[in-house]
């Protein structure tokens, strides 16, 4: 193989001017794309980063929020038990001071009947008394002094018992 120096020169002298001009007008462009693809490729990524980091601060945010919402519901609904048991207590505290009202309304009432009764039935025991009490001796007797010695044995009576 025959080498000749010329063809050697030339051809390393067309390589650099290749080289030269690939560099100048094609790896230059080339390259400048490439960075901007990069720095485009480097900011999505970025911005991917920032909106996950934002998402899971909204997915903690809207945790906590529901928590509190349930912290809050059980909040209520322990309220209107506490509440519902109170007028429930109330409600039968009422019931019973109604109920010993009555009863002891019941219970005047009935005293006040029982005296009334037996009332009439001393005046009707003195009636009897005198009536019976002047058939048996056949003597006259007025029936005024006569119910009050009836009035006064009675009384007597009542307080021996």
């Amino acid at each position: 193989m025959d080498l000749r120096w010329e063809s050697f020169v030339y051809a390393i002298l067309a390589f650099g001017i290749l080289y030269w001009l690939l560099n100048r007008y094609a790896f230059g462009p080339l390259f400048s794309i490439m960075e901007k693809r990069r720095e485009m490729i480097q900011e999505q990524m970025n911005s991917a980063e920032k909106n996950r980091a934002e998402a899971d601060q909204f997915i903690e945010e809207q945790k906590q929020a529901l928590q509190q919402a349930r912290k809050e519901a059980y909040d209520i609904i322990e309220q209107a038990r506490i509440t519902s048991s109170k007028q429930a207590d109330d409600i039968v505290q009422t019931a019973r001071n109604e109920s010993t009202r009555i009863k002891d309304e019941a219970l005047q009432e009935i005293e006040s009947e029982k005296n009334r009764a037996v009332a009439a039935l001393k005046a009707q025991v003195s009636g009897l008394s005198v009536l019976i009490a002047s058939k048996i001796i056949e003597k006259q007797v007025d029936e005024q002094s006569q119910k009050e010695l009836v009035d006064q044995y009675l009384q007597n009576v009542g307080n021996k018992s």
